[in-house]
């Protein structure tokens, strides 16, 4: 493996990879960084959990506990780091802003001025620490979650939302090109782990206030912060996707 990515042709390699597949994607970024992490919380993250699995033993994962999961979620998260044997390294917001916003605003302030504050003391911000930390990390973004904000996913970029001028991080989404059933295929077909929530209509989950089943026929994403205008739901884990 290669330490350094300072060599490597982004660009380039979008295009040489944009059309492989996920494993060979991961593939890629497992044996050419040694500073990566897996990003880890839904289906799709858990396939590439479940890939890396199979090709070493050597790969990171991380998770972002907002402090307001379902508690089927938490079992979740459990259940993957027992059924892999991995460490998943949890980051957490910070308490004293956390104390700060509930006691300014309450618990729920984002039913009534959005969720990008609540979205960037209790994910954004600790997410930012974690990727200060790494060169590159993979992700479980796919184009058809979000017609308005994912259509145009690369399998790998520049991640302009969290590089810095002293630190480019580069991102990797092997699953962009692959759709909900491809997703749920794989899931039934290698008996891999999935939050029990998805048994109850839940599709895109995030944070319980937050997040609720959908309808038949109904987009995934209508399930988040459905109290918001359509096309614009993201949280800012992937505000780079806004720029597209």
């Amino acid at each position: 493996m290669v330490a350094t990515h300072n060599n490597l042709n982004i660009s380039a390699l979008e295009a040489e990879y944009s059309h492989k597949s996920p494993r060979e994607i991961l593939k890629f970024a497992l044996e050419n960084f040694d500073n990566l992490a897996i990003s880890f919380s839904g289906a799709e993250d858990v396939i590439l959990v479940d890939m890396a699995s199979k090709i070493t033993s050597n790969f990171r994962v991380f998770t972002l506990d907002t402090g307001r999961l379902h508690p089927e979620t938490y079992q979740f998260l459990d259940e993957v780091r027992k059924h892999y044997g991995i460490k998943i390294e949890v980051m957490f917001p910070d308490a004293a802003e956390v104390q700060a916003l509930v006691e300014e605003k309450g618990l729920f302030s984002f039913y009534e001025d959005g969720h990008k504050e609540c979205c960037s003391i209790r994910k954004v911000k600790p997410l930012r620490r974690k990727l200060n930390t790494l060169d590159a990390w993979v992700t479980g973004q796919r184009k058809d979650q979000s017609p308005g904000t994912r259509a145009q996913i690369p399998v790998i970029e520049v991640d302009s939302a969290f590089s810095t001028p002293d630190h480019q991080l580069i991102k990797f989404n092997p699953l962009a090109n692959w759709s909900s059933a491809q997703v749920w295929e794989y899931i039934r077909a290698l008996e891999v782990p999935y939050n029990k929530l998805h048994e109850r209509g839940f599709i895109s989950i995030g944070c319980e206030p937050c997040t609720r089943p959908v309808l038949p026929n109904q987009h995934e994403r209508e399930g988040r912060w459905w109290w918001e205008e359509a096309t614009k739901k993201e949280c800012g884990l992937h505000a780079g996707n806004l720029e597209k």
